[in-house]
């Protein structure tokens, strides 16, 4: 006689462990980049914008701005009508909001997964990692010199992270590398290591030649020409000076349609006056001059209008991050560029703080929340910033992009549908009754909230026999468990073996240098 109990039990069992396997079996997934829908933060009034641009445009045409051991650069602003002196370009009033007439308003960064492609327009948003720090930190070990295997390790988390859209470019610098031929095995690490759009070098111009072509190698000299398949950092050298090896780097891929971030670095109070229409008014002013450079290069070249803007404490001299000033200058420069019509990069998980700790969270998540209200349209250092750039952690890596999990949510748009409205749900419940149990709470729940993949909602008795972790441990453990779930995404035999061949031969045609 068959037990039918005893298959009843099975069928639950098995049924539960289907259920548990789901709940615990890594997706390899990627969100969209961000459609907004959220409603901008103006918080200047058209007076205030005005007088900064008038402002810029003073400084360009009385002060002007310094390009460096760049001959080439002085040549073309004299031939487009600039007043050029030495090294000092003085822009007549006009010339440069008129180069940047021929910038365009949007473009896609291809991926070499095309699902992985990514528009970056003042509509959209794109979240990338963490960019430029000589050091690393892990709980295990603490703080010390990146290496080429932490690197790897970074591009490895950016492609497991759900919803980070961007692979970015130095998440660490490998310090364990000669500096001339790093960049090759940094930009191999992006391409092999992940399938999401990525950052070439830019720290000299045959470094981003070199990004260049195994950019062909990879997408084919033809898709190459015709597309942008790189995004790259600019940073002028605040206050109002362009040096040769950034503006050379512009110089090679503006050349070839790859698009640029041009981004004053400032420190308010060192490289910016201590007010805010002060900085804004030095940002744009360098700005102007930065991407109306890009125009004369190659008119409709992409380009990003970035701002990177911190404050300083006054008593140290160090930078501080996350601070209300920070904030309005940031949405100042997101209103100014949408006047222009330009894509807008700032913001990122920013901190000061040495730890993954309180003041790590606080200050992150007060500029993410202004970065998202703020208009950006390109966020870099979006997760893994740690003791102000100085250190990637791999912890808050982690961190902030469960995090940017939360940000997908706040900027979609509110459902306004059948579905969303609930009648049928609230008619079910009736006074007094509860929404757990209820059909439209059944069919919805899965994916009515965003789900942390990281914090801890036990019960206290549970957490507490669980080890009463924290989310410094909690976030290691995310970390040692993405690592070990990776899948190399695939890429095809030939053209890895047609990158190997390239970084061999240009490793080989020069001596390692420490400089």
């Amino acid at each position: 006689m068959v037990d039918l109990r005893a298959n009843r039990t099975r069928r639950r069992g098995g049924g539960g462990a289907r259920k548990r396997a789901e709940r615990t079996t890594l997706k390899i997934e990627t969100a969209r980049f961000i459609e907004r829908s959220l409603p901008n933060l103006e918080l200047y009034s058209d007076e205030a914008l005005e007088i900064i641009e008038n402002n810029a445009e003073l400084l360009l045409e009385e002060i002007g701005v310094d390009f460096k051991d760049n001959p080439k650069a002085l040549e073309l602003w004299k031939d487009a009508g600039a007043d050029v002196q030495g090294e000092r370009v003085r822009l007549p009033r006009g010339l440069a909001r008129k180069l940047l007439e021929t910038v365009p308003s949007s473009f896609t960064q291809h991926a070499r997964n095309p699902a992985r492609s990514v528009e970056i327009s003042p509509d959209t948003l794109v979240f990338a990692p963490v960019y430029g720090p000589p050091f690393v930190r892990t709980q295990s070990e603490g703080r010390r010199y990146a290496t080429i295997d932490d690197f790897q390790k970074f591009v490895k988390l950016g492609y497991m992270s759900k919803w980070l859209h961007h692979s970015g470019g130095t998440v660490c610098e490998p310090t364990d590398l000669p500096v001339n031929k790093r960049h090759l095995d940094m930009v191999f690490a992006h391409i092999k290591y992940s399938d999401k759009p990525f950052m070439g070098s830019v720290t000299e111009s045959s470094r981003a030649e070199d990004t260049l072509e195994m950019t062909r190698i990879l997408f084919g000299n033809e898709f190459v020409d015709q597309n942008t398949v790189l995004t790259s950092l600019i940073n002028i050298n605040s206050p109002l000076t362009f040096d040769a090896v950034m503006m050379g780097a512009l110089e090679v891929y503006a050349r070839s349609n790859q698009a640029t971030v041009v981004s004053p670095f400032i420190v308010g109070g060192a490289m910016a006056p201590v007010s805010i229409i002060g900085t804004l008014t030095q940002v744009l002013a360098e700005v102007y001059a930065g991407i109306g450079y890009s125009q004369l290069i190659r008119k409709g070249a992409p380009v990003i209008f970035g701002t990177f803007v911190t404050s300083i404490d006054m008593n140290s001299g160090a930078p501080t991050f996350g601070t209300p000033e920070a904030s309005k200058i940031l949405y100042g420069a997101g209103q100014l560029a949408r006047r222009l019509n330009i894509p807008f990069r700032s913001g990122g998980g920013l901190c000061g703080s040495k730890l993954p700790d309180a003041q790590a969270a606080y200050e992150s998540n007060s500029t993410l929340q202004s970065s998202v209200f703020g208009g950006v349209n390109f966020m870099l250092h979006s997760c893994g910033w740690l003791e102000g750039g100085l250190v990637s952690s791999f912890e808050k890596f982690v961190m902030d992009a469960d995090q940017l999990g939360a940000l997908h949510t706040l900027a979609s748009p509110i459902d306004i549908s059948t579905n969303g409205q609930a009648l049928d749900a609230i008619r079910e419940v009736q006074p007094g009754g509860h929404y757990l149990g209820c059909q439209h709470t059944q069919d919805n729940f899965k994916t009515a909230f965003w789900k942390t993949d990281l914090f801890d909602y036990k019960p206290f008795e549970t957490w507490f026999e669980d080890g009463s972790k924290d989310t410094f441990t909690l976030a290691n453990e995310r970390v040692e468990y993405l690592l070990k779930e990776y899948q190399t995404p695939q890429l095809d035999p030939g053209i890895e073996e047609g990158l190997g061949a390239f970084i061999n031969k240009r490793k080989e045609s020069m001596p390692d240098s420490m400089v």
